[in-house]
């Protein structure tokens, strides 16, 4: 139900994200989805990757702090509403979500949504038991 989602703290400054995506291909990551927060000095990236262990390792070695995360993949009806559906089915249920981010890839007719929430399981139940579909890690590498 859950997919592994790498967090990094990333200096915000020019030329850092060409280095670390330079990093993520040269040792052949495939970089699947990316959102960056960032803030005055540090930035946090959020990515999904084809190669979560590797990342990690790569990533540290070059002296990043980096962690892994649990987060749901959530198929988002593409149409005006979509998402708005899916967020009142987890308002509704009393789930608060912390961030969401969208994804390129889609899966038929829908839209991936990244979803981290204060009650994974709970949300995974709730969407499920709704119809929607949540998909794997394997189904978005």
């Amino acid at each position: 139900m859950y997919i592994k989602q790498i967090s990094v703290f990333i200096e915000n400054r020019h030329g850092r994200l060409t280095e670390f995506t330079n990093l993520l291909g040269e040792n052949n990551i495939d970089l699947i989805a990316l959102s960056i927060a960032d803030t005055t000095n540090f930035g946090i990236l959020r990515a999904i990757v084809s190669d979560n262990d590797k990342a990690l390792s790569v990533i540290r070695a070059q002296g990043y702090t980096a962690n892994l995360t649990e987060v749901l993949a959530v198929a988002v009806p593409d149409v005006p509403g979509g998402l708005s559906g899916v967020l009142a089915l987890l308002r509704d249920n009393d789930i608060s979500i912390e961030y969401l981010y969208s994804f390129v890839r889609r899966v038929g007719n829908d839209a991936i949504i990244i979803f981290r929430v204060d009650q994974p399981e709970k949300a995974g139940c709730v969407l499920k038991g709704n119809g929607i579909k949540l998909l794997e890690q394997d189904e978005i590498a």
